[in-house]
């Protein structure tokens, strides 16, 4: 893998998972359940000037956002592990075009918006076709949870080909060393830099 430092960032996203308002709101679907972890809530803002700084650099920003695909009676379709892990989610709950499915507003608007059904932003979304329509080849990836989400993207990203370096405090799950053991069994497809470092290699610095 080659470093980071020696990236175009012309040709770097920065890609975030599941950072939206049925995740992180308080009026969102994890929210009025009580479902929530002070180092989720604290991502939006840690991320926002790496965004910032990538896009001075001509790099963009891409948001892939969980889907609940709603039948023809408007019912979501979970899949059965999710329905008994999180037997909370009900109807309207991340579906697209609803505030619970939007982009946290810290972070809005991304340059690129996805819908992703699954786990990885990889998986049956058009990610792919973006990354090659605007020439891009290297990824910064942050949002949650890390041992779901994020560690799946990576993963699949490595399989392809594809360079990332994982934020390793723009990531979060909802147990603290759930996310330290992730990170660890990342060490092997992802580069990891913690988001102050980032910023400065961003903003052209180390």
């Amino acid at each position: 893998m080659s470093e980071p430092a020696h990236w175009d960032l012309s040709r770097t996203a920065l890609l975030t998972i599941d950072l939206q308002n049925d995740f992180l709101h308080p009026e969102g679907a994890y929210g009025r359940a009580g479902q929530g972890a002070d180092s989720i809530a604290a991502l939006p803002q840690r991320i926002a000037p790496l965004v910032a700084a990538l896009r001075a650099r001509g790099g963009c920003y891409i948001s892939a956002q969980f889907t609940l695909v709603p039948d023809a009676a408007g019912e979501p379709l979970i899949a059965p592990h999710l329905k008994k892990l999180r037997p909370f989610l009900g109807r309207g709950d991340f579906a697209p075009g609803s505030f619970g499915h939007d982009l946290v507003e810290t972070l809005a608007p991304a340059d690129f918006t996805l819908e992703k059904v699954a786990y990885s932003a990889l998986y049956q979304t058009r990610l792919e076709y973006i990354l090659r329509a605007v020439g891009i080849d290297h990824l910064i990836v942050g949002g949650i949870v890390t041992n779901g989400g994020v560690a799946s993207t990576l993963r699949d990203a490595h399989l392809r080909n594809i360079e990332t370096c994982l934020l390793t405090d723009g990531s979060a799950a909802f147990r603290d060393e759930v996310h330290a053991a992730t990170l660890l069994s990342l060490g092997t497809v992802t580069h990891q830099m913690s988001c102050a470092r980032a910023l400065g290699w961003l903003e052209g610095g180390v």
